[in-house]
């Protein structure tokens, strides 16, 4: 039995919205500490923002793991390390174009509805990946290794472009 199989782990850098979300979290905390000093009645407050920080920090910790098998790709988010998210899923039967998503071929599918899962350093290799999902086309950017590349090559070497 030859099966097909590779994952890769990719850690999502933190943006300029996990930044700001962050500085958010950290004023909210202020005012609920200055609010302590005029409503001593409200102690309860700073350690409920508190909890609330704690809980968000640890969700802007975020990994995306890609899981190729035999033409399955699955794509979860993992934040904190801890908790895994199940963000995409698809079959290479409903593949309409693989290529890098600034090649030329590109152009036509702009517009599309898109959903990222790539690490945002900008020094990968990204890649688009376009696929008719009930009859809608969607665009999926990832940063797939030589082994995910290759697997869907095999089984759909017209609908995918490599570098």
């Amino acid at each position: 039995m030859n099966d097909f199989y590779t994952e890769q782990l990719v850690k999502k850098q933190p943006d300029m919205k996990d930044l700001a979300i962050k500085v958010g979290l950290a004023a909210l905390f202020i005012i609920s500490v200055l609010i302590v000093f005029m409503f001593p009645i409200g102690l309860i407050l700073p350690v409920i923002v508190i909890v609330f920080d704690v809980f968000m920090f640890r969700r802007l910790n975020v990994e995306y793991e890609y899981l190729y098998v035999n033409g399955d790709l699955d794509i979860d988010k993992i934040m904190n390390r801890s908790k895994r998210k199940k963000m995409f899923a698809m079959n290479v039967s409903d593949l309409e174009l693989l290529a890098p998503a600034d090649s030329p071929e590109m152009k036509r599918y702009q517009n599309l509805k898109t959903s990222s899962y790539c690490s945002g350093t900008g020094q990968a290799r990204e890649y688009a990946l376009i696929i008719a999902n009930h009859g809608e086309l969607k665009k999926i950017i990832f940063e797939p290794n030589d082994t995910i590349l290759e697997g869907f090559y095999i089984l759909a070497p017209r609908k995918v472009i490599r570098k």
